[in-house]
């Protein structure tokens, strides 16, 4: 994180408050999603890395304290709090790459009140962009059924920051490479690309372009469509016939137009000239909708690069992303708003499968033991996290591929599933709820 003062002003209007009243016991707050965005049918759990980091890293500088004094609006007492404050608390949280439902925790946070709350801010924001990120990614790579799929998004992305971690999180729903080259230094995810229309264009013909660019990388995929998609696969053609054995391109690129039928024809026009290991790969305004129409019409086309509609989740650019107070002081607390109704007490979720398939889930009170699969767990005490919180970015990807393997077919489909995938209230959860309403009855009507 660039800077401590990334959060909103009244997390340090309301920590200032509770250092004047002192209210520092030990809370716990909920990071969650209260419904799904239409068309999802589960969310993919990510940014847990950057979050924990960003916990064992905050400080606030000389400068920004300085800053914050001029401002005259906080006290003495809370500058002198910053000055020496480090994030105490524990996190219990599912694993990046779990597939998730409305109002299931993705993480929760055990600590004093001031500290638990100073975090909100950042918390949501890595949390949100790489979980949203990963989760239309997944959609992608589920329509691709199979095939690689490579991120071409970052030059629209939102940002450095989001190139970096919405490349991250495509990665571990199952997005094979970047053209990002800062998020394959960083994060070791696989680099790919081919070139531009404007490569082609320098030059003052098309095939000329061509043997230039293959004499420097034999092995690089053409893209056919500055001109004439067909006459550019019948120049690829040729210059096979000019290299002989030494021809290596791997694939031509199709960019625009009629995909399904300029796939048909350029796939024709490659066997029929013995090039059948040549590939085609297709770009060019893809989502999960189109890859799914290409491939419902038999198109062949054997990978994709997706960009814009899958960086930036074009369809569902936010999630109703929260980030609540469950308990204090070692009681349950709830709020009752129309439409934003929470349940009290920190969280556990029991998966219940059946031959290795998710039935339902079951979200119920931390310490509950019942049937089914625990998703949360801790990975920070005090401060610090675990050894085993953060393992490396390929055993993320492979732990996604294999809880989304267990998601039933119609729940893993890009059409809404019907009906959704069950989450229950347990008992004891719900009996908690019960008794929190009535305790605020009860206080209410006191005189």
């Amino acid at each position: 994180m660039a800077s401590a003062l990334l959060m909103d002003f009244y997390e340090l209007t309301m920590v200032d408050a509770y250092l004047s009243e002192g209210l520092h016991d030990e809370a716990a707050f909920s990071l969650f999603v209260r419904r799904l965005p239409a068309r999802r049918n589960y969310l993919l759990a990510c940014g847990l890395e950057q979050a924990l980091t960003y916990l064992e890293t905050l400080r606030f500088s000389p400068e920004e304290l300085a800053w914050l004094e001029s401002l005259g609006r906080f006290s003495r007492r809370l500058l002198d709090w910053l000055e020496h404050f480090h994030f105490t608390g524990d996190v219990h949280a599912v694993p990046e790459g779990t597939p998730l439902f409305a109002a299931e925790p993705l993480l929760e946070v055990i600590a004093p009140l001031p500290e638990a709350q100073l975090v909100e801010t950042a918390l949501i924001n890595q949390v949100h962009l790489q979980t949203l990120a990963a989760s239309k990614a997944a959609r992608v790579v589920e329509a691709a059924g199979g095939r690689p799929v490579v991120d071409f998004g970052v030059r629209r992305m939102h940002g450095e920051d989001a190139g970096l971690e919405v490349a991250r999180a495509s990665h571990v729903a199952g997005v094979g490479a970047t053209s990002n080259l800062l998020a394959g230094q960083r994060y070791g995810i696989p680099v790919a690309g081919t070139m531009a229309h404007s490569y082609v264009q320098a030059h003052d013909d098309e095939l000329a372009a061509f043997r230039a660019y293959v004499r420097r990388f034999p092995e690089t995929t053409l893209l056919v469509d500055t001109y004439d998609t067909l006459e550019g696969v019948r120049k690829v053609v040729r210059l096979a016939r000019e290299l002989g054995p030494d021809f290596q391109v791997r694939a031509v690129r199709l960019d625009s137009g009629d995909l399904v039928a300029l796939a048909h024809a350029a796939r024709c026009l490659l066997d029929t000239a013995g090039l059948a290991h040549v590939q085609i790969f297709a770009s060019g305004g893809l989502d999960e909708d189109e890859v799914a129409r290409l491939l419902a019409y038999h198109a062949p086309i054997d990978a994709f690069g997706v960009g814009t509609a899958m960086g930036v989740s074009a369809d569902a650019p936010a999630l109703d992303m929260a980030y609540k107070l469950v308990e204090y002081a070692g009681r349950g607390r709830l709020k009752l708003s129309t439409g934003k109704v929470l349940l009290p007490g920190r969280k556990q979720v029991f998966r219940e499968e059946e031959d290795g398939v998710a039935r339902r889930d079951v979200l119920a009170r931390h310490g509950e033991a019942l049937p089914g699969r625990p998703l949360l767990r801790r990975v920070m005490h005090a401060g610090r996290r675990l050894v085993d919180a953060s393992p490396p970015l390929v055993a993320i990807r492979a732990h996604a591929r294999e809880e989304l393997g267990r998601l039933p077919r119609e729940v893993r489909r890009l059409e809404p599933a019907r009906p959704p995938y069950p989450v229950d209230v347990s008992a004891g959860l719900g009996a908690a709820r019960r008794q929190v309403i009535a305790e605020l009855h009860e206080a209410s009507h006191a005189p």
